[in-house]
């Protein structure tokens, strides 16, 4: 796989009002590596994700995709360009079938001329996907719910997939399956950055690591380099 940076992020700083959530937040993600952003609630790790997509503008830093600044532009030009997020909670369409879903994350005209054949290989990724594309999405389980997410992502064809808690609420077999499918995904070539809570699983499916605390990055390191003890210090603040 390259070696390419896929995402730089650099001195990002974002204000919710007069509040300020990210301070001085830089990052890299090389092409075809699993990242993961981790810490507690409110450290701002949905909120870096939320302005990487484009749902928020930065106030300060850069942003680039693959070399492209995408900083400061809304989410229907990011996603064209490879950025596509799982949001935390999933947000499916909880009125529309399985298959309305996934149609949904198909929307750019590139995408459209390619649907159904990329409806084919998100039903072989999550195959109970496909037993169940005429339901109704709110009669689905979590775990159900949460691959319905990922596979909606994967219907813009992304270059770069950012995944806010998907295992938030999911019993641990569950959690173990999707893990599994990212690494599918990953191997495909595509890039990934995860925000978890879960420290001990996406530490152990990542190459690089960032521990972040009240908006700002406190530790970052290969994982193998991390020991226990520095990024339980890191999390809490010690």
């Amino acid at each position: 796989m390259s070696e390419s940076l896929a995402l730089k992020v650099r001195d990002l700083d974002i204000f919710y009002k007069d509040f300020q959530a990210l301070w001085n937040v830089s990052l890299e993600v090389r092409e075809g590596k699993i990242v993961s952003v981790i810490g507690a609630n409110g450290s701002g790790k949905s909120t870096l994700l939320n302005t990487i997509s484009g749902l928020l503008d930065p106030t300060r830093g850069t942003i680039e995709l693959f070399g492209e600044r995408i900083d400061g532009l809304p989410p229907h030009e990011t996603v064209p360009r490879g950025v596509t997020l799982v949001p935390e909670g999933r947000r499916i369409f909880p009125r529309l079938t399985v298959y309305e879903n996934l149609v949904m994350g198909s929307y750019t005209p590139r995408r459209r001329s390619k649907r159904e054949e990329t409806i084919s290989k998100a039903y072989e990724l999550f195959p109970v996907l496909n037993e169940r594309h005429d339901q109704m999405a709110d009669t689905l389980s979590g775990g159900e719910q949460q691959m319905l997410a990922i596979a909606r992502a994967m219907m813009s064809e992304p270059k770069l997939i950012l995944c806010d808690e998907i295992s938030l609420g999911l019993a641990p077999v569950i959690i173990k399956d999707i893990y599994k499918r990212l690494g599918q995904i990953n191997q495909e070539g595509i890039t990934i950055v995860l925000v978890e809570q879960d420290v001990k699983r996406s530490l152990k499916a990542a190459s690089q690591a960032y521990v972040m605390l009240e908006g700002k990055i406190v530790l970052e390191g290969q994982p193998s380099s991390l020991t226990e003890e520095q990024v339980k210090n890191a999390y809490f603040g010690i």
